[in-house]
């Protein structure tokens, strides 16, 4: 399973970018590799000073972080350590929160570095708690004023260091165990 979460520089994932990204890669319920990735965007222009006011970044900070190709090589050389690209049935689970969103700015920054074989890596089923809570909602089980991962992990006293690439996806991680083995595994 790849856990993994991104910041960005906006909500439009054509025309933003990843400035972070972070991924847990387990296997066999356990956590082999934990990677952190700052990178600059691929286009200064489109930056919304919102997205980094809710990041707490400037970008004077951002430009010290490496360039988007060097953040790409390196995800690509951890990905060929667990995943024969060449093999169909050999893909990662993609697993976060929300992770259309995520899935959407990681498929992008592929392209943008020139790479059109996403699916080489990741299969199109995702783990995702954010539909179990809304299934628990739907069923009257938790009830909560939102469904942001800032108040579940409060809610479920899970540790979180909100929009934080890193923090966002343990602690998701740990939201989605919490979430089967006490409403759905039994």
């Amino acid at each position: 399973m790849f856990w993994f979460d991104v910041e960005t520089t906006g909500l439009n994932p054509i025309k933003q970018d990843i400035i972070q990204l972070a991924f847990l890669i387990e296997i066999n319920g356990k956590v082999i590799e934990s990677q952190n990735l700052l990178m600059q965007p691929f286009d200064y222009n489109t930056i919304e000073q919102e997205a980094l006011e809710v990041q707490d970044r400037t970008i004077d900070e951002i430009k010290t972080y490496p360039a988007p190709k060097d953040a790409y090589l390196k995800l690509i050389a951890i990905l060929e350590k667990y995943v024969d690209r060449y093999d169909r049935t050999d893909k990662f689970h993609h697993a976060g929160y929300n992770t259309r969103f995520d899935m959407d700015f990681l498929r992008q920054f592929f392209i943008k570095n020139g790479d059109s074989y996403f699916g080489s890596w990741f299969n199109y089923r995702g783990i995702d708690p954010l539909p179990l809570l809304h299934l628990l909602d739907g069923i009257g089980t938790v009830s909560l004023a939102d469904y942001k991962l800032e108040t579940v992990c409060k809610h479920f006293d899970i540790p979180l260091n909100a929009h934080d690439a890193l923090s966002d996806i343990s602690a998701t991680r740990d939201l989605t165990k919490l979430i089967c083995s006490k409403y759905i595994i039994k």
